[in-house]
């Protein structure tokens, strides 16, 4: 399975050392860039084939607060890359639930 990193350049440059692609976003223009290369939405480059494009796309929080409408609108549409979010390279911002918190909320369940 293939795999794409978006984010800080130090959680970039870890999951380079196990293999995993990625780039660095700072900027919500180099974000959204990067997003919609990987997902081929728009711009002037060509859309990548279904097995040029990974099934999941790992995006740090920082990068999900940036653009995060048009994740969402990604989401909808249920298509591959899978879209995971984990915390940057400082831990989770403040005021984000994790995925645990969620579960917990929603089961009523602590896991």
């Amino acid at each position: 399975m293939k795999y794409f990193v978006i984010g800080e350049r130090e959680l970039v440059l870890a999951f380079g050392l196990v293999g995993v692609q990625g780039t660095v976003a700072v900027t919500r223009d180099e974000a959204l860039a990067a997003f919609n290369r990987v997902t081929g939405r728009g711009g002037t480059f060509s859309a990548p084939t279904d097995e040029e494009r990974p099934k999941v796309l790992i995006l740090t929080e920082n990068v999900i607060v940036m653009i995060e409408q048009e994740v969402l609108d990604w989401q909808k549409k249920g298509g591959y890359p899978l879209i995971v979010e984990i915390p940057g390279i400082q831990g989770h911002l403040k005021g984000r639930k994790s995925l645990t918190d969620s579960i917990r909320e929603a089961i009523g369940v602590q896991v």
